[in-house]
């Protein structure tokens, strides 16, 4: 045995003094009496008769010695050699993902792990150090390593349930780097506790990490699994888009997984605000997935909600929700002398509101228009700013000068990637006539069809405050407007100038962090939504002023709160540790600005199997010494107190004096 404090042994001499005290006899005075017949009377009763009574005054004396030597004996901290050869430093990963929410274990299988990391805290040896870790999302450190059981206790209570997709793995990463930060001689051990059937990147039984005092074991992983082979029906994936074709119309993408090992039927609803739009009977395989898109029509946006009908051990994936965007009005002025074929394009579409203005009567502004402008021949000497569509100009402007007609131009080149060109296809199409333009200057020109000449026969021109879509095309003498393509191409040319906003939304996975423009929140609170489907550039009202940290905040689907700090034009959201819609709204009236889905969306989440082999691999994992989890000088003083105890006794009972 050891001592941790040796000069502790000083206190020893307090001995002396208690030694000196029992063995001084104190000398009495003598005093002239008249008669000394009671005292002899008295000394005769209290003689002692036994050895016993003789003892009792230096049993009292032992007593004291022991006593002092059992607290200068605690003060000296003793230890034993094998404590310190077994000291451990244990990083214990709890798995609060999504799947540890199967209620296959009573209560739940989190609930049953954190019992168990419980028990691995209080069967810690003194000198050991634990650090808690949780692995569902991204992996952190909720407690570093202690030795004080009750603040590692509380560091587990605390480990609350969430949506994530585990990170088993990367835990254990984390784990191995905490460990490798301490270059000492613990024993190094790793605590699992999942329901995670594999966990790679684990290091075999005889490897060795390299350290600054050279090679040492690799840390000891231990896993210790929760679950059982119960089956799970759960929707993987559940996205919403509008139309790029239909203007009222949307597409709803569902896949629903059938994790079992046994045939299911059940019943998939889709609502939007309440009201049923789809219900599908499903009879599904043993480790089937189905999958099918819907088409639907509507103008109103709102939350649209999946569910199945049927309960099993995971409730997270029975329900999945997906924000379809409100479809805006777009004021569309057309400036034209007449073609029937363009006016008639924009007038089918629902959502554009058309305003016909003979060339005579349009005067361009030198504030950008609220909506879209279409001009058909007539051009101006000095393009206005905002949102402009030119078709077949007759003259030049300030940002391309026109050249010779081009007679029956063949598209040579066609960027297929452009959203402007999706499903179009333009070499098919018969344009008798085109015009040759010059563009003044190439910044911010892009070229999207070109003839065999390599005249522009589809461009874009972006400019701060205006966005110009060139088509030098001929309506009147080809056949463009009689093909499918034109209405699309129009179509595509309205999505372009707005931007898309609104369009898709796409519902992300629990534990992603996705970025949105700041500006979109602040045209979000200083526009209406005509203005901002117009494509009006998104600016905050002038009242209200740019938006701050403390004016926007972030609300969990259960309600929660939290501040969304704004350090740039980018604001990072997320991660999001539940399923439900996130909302982002302004602090001082709760206006909402953004909203986000967020869903499971994670096979491997909804897959809650575990097999029996890998169940209940490890029942103990970390088990107390022989002094159980107290160190030495614990039983030092708890002897102490139980030798004060006996002694009052004793003194009381006149055992010993």
């Amino acid at each position: 045995m050891s001592l941790a404090s040796p000069l502790a042994l000083l206190w020893l001499a307090a001995l002396i003094p208690v030694v000196v005290f029992y063995i001084l006899k104190i000398r009495l005075r003598r005093v002239p009496v008249s008669t000394i017949l009671f005292w002899r009377q008295i000394y005769d009763e209290h003689r002692p008769r036994s050895i016993w009574q003789r003892l009792r005054h230096w049993l009292s004396l032992l007593a004291q010695i022991v006593l002092i030597l059992l607290l200068v004996g605690a003060l000296t901290d003793p230890f034993f050699a094998w404590e310190t050869r077994q000291l451990r430093r244990i990083v214990l990963i709890v798995d609060n993902s999504a799947s540890m929410n199967a209620a296959d274990i009573s209560p739940s299988r989190l609930a049953a792990a954190k019992d168990e990391a419980l028990r691995v805290i209080h069967g810690m040896r003194f000198r050991d150090e634990l650090a808690v870790v949780v692995a569902g999302g991204s992996p952190r450190v909720v407690c570093g390593f202690s030795s004080h059981g009750r603040t590692l206790a509380h560091a587990v209570d605390d480990v609350v349930p969430t949506d994530n997709p585990t990170r088993v793995t990367e835990a254990v990463e984390l784990a191995r780097r905490l460990l490798g930060e301490r270059q000492d001689e613990h024993l190094r051990e790793i605590v699992v506790l999942t329901d995670v059937g594999q966990v790679s990147n684990l290091p075999g039984p005889n490897a060795v990490e390299e350290s600054r005092a050279g090679w040492k074991p690799a840390p000891r992983v231990i896993i210790r699994r929760f679950g059982t082979n119960t089956g799970n029906v759960g929707i993987t994936r559940f996205q919403v888009r509008r139309s790029l074709i239909d203007p009222l119309g949307y597409e709803i993408l569902a896949e629903v997984t059938n994790a079992s090992n046994e045939p299911v039927e059940c019943r998939l609803e889709i609502d939007l605000n309440e009201d049923v739009v789809d219900v599908v009977p499903l009879k599904l395989t043993p480790g089937q997935r189905w999958s099918q898109t819907f088409e639907k029509t509507s103008a109103d946006g709102g939350h649209l909600l999946a569910k199945l009908d049927r309960a099993d051990a995971l409730a997270a994936d029975n329900r999945a929700w997906a924000v379809l965007p409100k479809r805006e009005l777009m004021p569309v002025t057309l400036v034209s002398e007449g073609n029937l074929f363009l006016q008639k394009v924009f007038e089918s579409n629902p959502l554009v509101v058309l305003t016909r203005v003979e060339p005579a009567a349009w005067k361009p502004t030198s504030e950008p228009s609220v909506g879209i402008t279409v001009l058909h021949h007539h051009v101006p000497e000095k393009l206005p700013a905002g949102s402009l569509l030119v078709i077949d100009p007759r003259g030049g402007c300030d940002l391309w000068q026109l050249g010779e007609p081009v007679q029956n131009p063949i598209v040579n080149q066609q960027d297929k990637d452009s959203p402007l060109l999706s499903h179009v296809r333009l070499d098919n199409v018969v344009m008798p006539e085109a015009r040759q333009v010059k563009v003044a200057s190439d910044e911010g020109v892009k070229v999207l069809a070109r003839s065999l000449a390599g005249d522009p026969l589809l461009a874009t021109i972006e400019r701060p405050g205006q966005k110009v879509l060139l088509l030098t095309v001929n309506l009147d003498e080809g056949d463009l407007p009689l093909r499918t393509a034109f209405p699309i191409l129009m179509m595509n040319a309205l999505n372009w100038f707005t931007e898309n906003r609104g369009e898709l939304r796409e519902s992300l996975p629990t534990g992603a962090i996705t970025e949105i423009d700041v500006a979109v929140l602040n045209g979000s609170r200083g526009l209406s939504g005509t203005a901002l489907a117009a494509g009006v550039p998104a600016v905050p009202a002038a009242s209200a002023g740019p938006l701050t940290s403390s004016q926007i905040r972030l609300i969990a689907p259960d309600g929660r709160r939290s501040a969304l700090p704004i350090q740039s034009e980018r604001l990072s959201l997320g991660p999001f540790y539940q399923c439900g819609v996130w909302s982002v709204v302004a602090a001082e009236d709760d206006t909402t600005l953004l909203e986000l889905a967020c869903n499971l969306a994670d096979r491997n989440e909804s897959d809650v199997r575990v097999p029996k082999s890998e169940e209940a691999t490890q029942t103990s994992v970390v088990s107390a010494s022989v002094l159980g989890n107290q160190p030495v000088w614990f039983w030092l003083i708890a002897s102490a107190w139980l030798l004060m105890a006996i002694e009052w006794w004793a003194y009381q009972r006149r055992v010993i004096e």
